[in-house]
């Protein structure tokens, strides 16, 4: 076999294995050569093979793009369907099942397909770490006023320039940072609700909000979620209706577990809704700069004319999840929360700022985003044909257009803590569906699987090992 011609049959084993998928550019011509050390001529000549196979499409100053859809019509996973929890506002109770499941992930190093946390591998941790060393060592006097609320002024500076960037201008005077997102999360519905007051929040929602709302003795109710469309303003509008909603939390772009993309408009749709009804909504944006095509998404802060939308961020998703730097931007509800943030932590470490700003300045933080958007977006394909392939009949999955992870319907048999224990006894973690709802049974045959780690045969073996045990408790 010619060295074009193996070239070109480990592309096309990539491309069906849904490494690469349709309508995605291949690597530039030089790119390849690079990586593979091949003559330029010898790519070519696999570029054209793989064209006349019907695999590749050339388009003049652009490349090479895949024109293949994997799934051709007989994927055995089934498009996911909208769920429809009976809406009942209830108490909340499930930290001590995620902390549990939180702490399985390093246990015996279980390959960690239960991870609400991105691989670090992709994360630039040692040139931040340098800008770290370098405030903490050229600043002599520093102290606590360095950090009081709103934060950093340079950190406030590059979050308001980055936000322009994407296309919406913000006042960097509503800016607070934050110990993460989950602070920023806390600190808002503090400032919005009171112990017993009732939040509205998706179903299947992540248990970052439910845990916001557990914490302060409030009630969520959950309101009917579309796998692609987002939460149903529909059935919002029938639950407040019926009784009083003092908050709204939603995740729009990508949601953890579902992975969608809430439409424009359907984001305004919901800001207007709210607005009518003067319900503020928080909004958790911490994977919006993880999207997968060449536009960044819209939020419903761009839609806000009243103050309502108090929008959450964080660098743990995009950055570094070691220095727990997020930040909120509350509206109308900036001193409060701002207050909050004074008497409940007081000030967010000095030099994890500096540090963030240092890198967002000077580092090329847009080369590093389209980097880790590549690697989630190819992963995600793979993650999706192996489940696809090695999962039983009647399993069915999200199509996250985001992010990191992959929500899972499973066969109506199979109980995912079962599942859980059974993959923990094989050194696999998985994401039982139980942490995303207040009811034990709503999603009782549900996991969320985490595809950020970069493919490998040990998460090849892992996930098909997962799929013959659901086919076990299928039976």
């Amino acid at each position: 076999m010619n060295l074009y011609e193996k070239l070109a049959d480990d592309i096309e084993k990539l491309i069906r294995q849904g490494v690469y998928g349709h309508g995605e550019r291949l690597p530039s011509v030089r790119q390849t050569s690079q990586q593979h050390r091949l003559s330029v001529t010898t790519v070519i000549r696999a570029y054209l093979l793989l064209e006349s196979r019907g695999l590749l499409t050339a388009r003049p100053q652009s490349g090479y793009f895949v024109n293949f859809r994997g799934d051709g019509g007989e994927r055995k996973t089934l498009e996911l369907r909208p769920s429809k929890p009976i809406p009942i506002s209830s108490p909340v109770d499930v930290s001590r099942l995620v902390l549990s499941t939180l702490r399985s992930i390093g246990v015996d190093d279980a390959v960690p397909l239960g991870s609400p946390y991105p691989d670090p591998g992709l994360f630039p941790f040692e040139r931040i770490n340098r800008y770290a060393y370098d405030a903490g060592r050229g600043k002599t006097r520093w102290g606590v006023t360095d950090a009081l609320p709103p934060g950093n002024a340079a950190l406030v500076r590059q979050i308001a320039r980055r936000y322009l960037e994407n296309g919406m201008a913000v006042d960097p005077n509503e800016i607070i940072i934050t110990v993460g997102a989950t602070e920023a999360i806390n600190l808002c519905l503090q400032a919005v609700a009171k112990p017993g007051d009732v939040i509205a929040v998706e179903s299947p929602t992540f248990y970052a909000m439910l845990h916001a709302i557990e914490r302060m003795g409030m009630k969520a109710i959950e309101v009917s979620t579309h796998p692609e469309h987002g939460i149903d303003i529909e059935a919002l509008a029938a639950i407040v209706k019926s009784q009083t909603i003092t908050a709204c939390m939603v995740m729009p772009n990508f949601q953890n577990p579902l992975g969608f993309l809430m439409p424009d408009e359907r984001k305004r749709e919901l800001v207007e809704f709210l607005t009518k009804w003067d319900i503020p909504v928080i909004e958790n944006g911490v994977y919006n700069e993880l999207h997968y095509d060449s536009t960044h998404p819209s939020t419903l802060k761009s839609f806000d004319t009243k103050g309502l939308v108090l929008h959450c961020g964080s660098f743990s998703k995009t950055l570094t999840a070691a220095y727990r730097i997020g930040w909120a931007l509350p509206g109308r509800y900036r001193d409060q929360v701002e207050k909050l943030k004074f008497l409940n932590t007081l000030t967010s470490p000095s030099i994890p700022q500096m540090a963030i700003a240092e890198f967002l300045e000077r580092d090329g933080y847009e080369h590093h985003l389209r980097r880790v958007r590549r690697a989630y977006a190819q992963q995600a394909n793979l993650m999706k044909a192996t489940v696809s392939r090695f999962f039983p009949e009647g399993t069915r999955m999200s199509n996250p257009a985001g992010g990191y992870v992959l929500w899972i319907e499973l066969p109506p048999k199979v109980d995912a803590m079962r599942l859980y224990n059974l993959a923990l006894d094989q050194g696999i973690t998985i994401g039982p569906g139980y942490m995303f709802s207040v009811s034990e049974t709503t999603y009782r045959n549900f996991i969320r699987l985490n595809y950020s780690s970069p493919w490998s045969s040990e998460i090849e073996q892992a996930v098909i090992t997962v799929g013959k045990l659901v086919a076990m408790c299928a039976k």
